[in-house]
């Protein structure tokens, strides 16, 4: 591995504290490859391999993960990475022609940064605020709204280096690093910043209020899980490769076809 000692110090504390969240430390995979991308901006071999040695799994399982969630890149972005939703509600409403308009005018396509390294792009397939639709993220922070023409100034002045606020969330933009190290666990104290939920969120709750609706009281008297959950508690994870299940193959499933 090429971490230089003071970089391998720092993030060994930091998985460590990571690791002590859980009861098995292979469950902080998860929040370990965060904690890897912050310090490169993408999912190295390096940080692969710290996973695993850290974790006491393999480099093959740590990459079956990374390269399963979209959030952890395997090349280099932007220092704001731009998600562009084009899933149905967001397309409908002119996802696909921000996407189209934005990526023509940027000079960049789906996960590439430009030459600059300062906005890279990605299409999403939700974001999550289909309220808000057509919605975009930067760095994981909302922009509501959208339109072409708001999609390029907004790229444009994050390129130029102008400050520019989501539309709810934090009073500023954390970089793509420094948002990986939130998503790693460790909070950078401005979750509580601005604007929590705009109005499209909060019709329900306010008619509900009008109306008089209330929820159902809760049932005091069931039994609740203890937390945190005890290391014994959590069942052994299979060992893997996991073992065939027994049975006949259903029919045209890939294991009936392979016998």
């Amino acid at each position: 591995m090429t971490y230089g000692p003071e970089v391998r110090e720092r993030l060994e504390r930091d998985a460590k504290e990571i690791i002590g969240r859980y009861p098995r430390p292979r469950s902080a995979l998860l929040p370990m490859l965060h904690l890897v991308q912050s310090e490169e901006g993408h999912v190295t071999e390096d940080g692969i391999e710290f996973c695993a040695e850290q974790l006491g799994i393999t480099p093959a399982q740590v990459t079956g993960v990374a390269t399963f969630y979209t959030q952890y890149k395997h090349a280099p972005v932007g220092e704001y990475h731009v998600g562009v939703c084009i899933n149905t509600l967001c397309a409908v409403m002119g996802g696909d022609q921000i996407w189209n308009e934005l990526s023509e005018h940027a000079g960049v396509g789906h996960d590439e940064a430009t030459p600059d390294g300062k906005v890279s792009l990605e299409r999403i397939e939700c974001n999550a605020a289909c309220d808000f639709a057509p919605v975009m993220m930067v760095n994981w922070e909302f922009f509501d709204n959208m339109t072409p023409e708001k999609a390029k100034k907004l790229v444009d002045d994050l390129r130029s280096g102008k400050q520019v606020l989501p539309s709810r969330g934090p009073e500023s933009l954390a970089t793509w690093k420094e948002a990986s190290r939130v998503l790693a666990g460790f909070p950078d104290g401005r979750a509580g910043e601005g604007v929590q939920a705009g109005p499209e969120s909060l019709r329900g709750l306010k008619l509900a209020q009008e109306r008089g609706w209330e929820a159902p009281r809760a049932d005091v008297d069931r039994e609740r899980p203890q937390e945190p959950v005890k290391a014994e508690e959590v069942a052994e994870p299979p060992q893997e490769p996991g073992k065939p299940i027994g049975g006949a193959a259903k029919p045209g499933s890939q294991e009936g076809r392979n016998k």
